[in-house]
């Protein structure tokens, strides 16, 4: 039996299980393997856009709220305008002034993003990040991830299951095995993007830092 929605692939847990008396949790296995997915991985189904209009006078707006990390920030002007990354403490620095006009850069703070210059206009932002994986459900049977990895999901909601069940040893197969499938798609997931090229990794933290300096 191939695994190629939410339905199929609570059937193959249970079938690995061999258990009838699981069934009410298995969705909860799965939304912790997702959890897990989600914190690790920086998939094409988690590569997310999202628009905000800035308020004249205001410095501040909300991101969206499964955002793990800001890829690139743009203002939808004419030309297009990205927006350098600073650490807060920076942006105060390079920016000491409450003075309006078109933002030139950015920081985290919280939940929102402060800009500076402080908008002097209704300007639209244009947000690329990487979000959460997009939640297998009843209602939404099927994402890119399971799509393409149809084991990471399985084995991840396996390793739950043993842990669940407090059979160690088994767990801890399967979390082998879900380690090894994250590593495996972060590699596909890399060609995806850059080819068969060279590739410099950096962490989040890192890329803020170079940015910030």
């Amino acid at each position: 039996m191939s695994i190629s929605n939410y339905s199929e692939l609570k059937t193959k847990i249970a079938n690995f299980l061999a258990r009838t008396d699981l069934t009410d949790q298995i969705p909860t296995f799965i939304q912790l393997a997702e959890a897990r997915l989600s914190r690790e991985l920086e998939s094409r189904d988690q590569e997310k856009r999202a628009n905000a209009t800035l308020t004249i006078g205001d410095e501040y707006i909300a991101l969206p709220t499964d955002l793990r990390e800001v890829r690139e920030v743009k203002l939808n002007t004419s030309p297009n305008r990205v927006l350098d990354y600073k650490s807060p403490i920076q942006l105060d620095k390079d920016f000491p002034s409450a003075s309006t006009g078109k933002p030139l850069a950015y920081s985290i703070v919280g939940a929102e993003m402060k800009l500076r210059p402080i908008p002097d206009s209704t300007y639209t932002a244009e947000i690329i990040y990487i979000g959460g994986l997009t939640a297998l459900s009843d209602t939404n049977a099927v994402n890119q991830l399971l799509t393409r990895h149809p084991d990471a999901y399985l084995s991840g909601a396996l390793v739950e299951a043993y842990t669940y069940l407090m059979d160690e040893q088994r767990a801890s197969t399967y979390d082998a095995k879900f380690s090894r499938a994250i590593e495996e798609i972060r590699k596909d997931e890399q060609r995806s993007h850059y080819g068969t090229g060279s590739l410099f990794v950096s962490s989040v933290y890192a890329r803020q830092s170079s940015s910030a300096s």
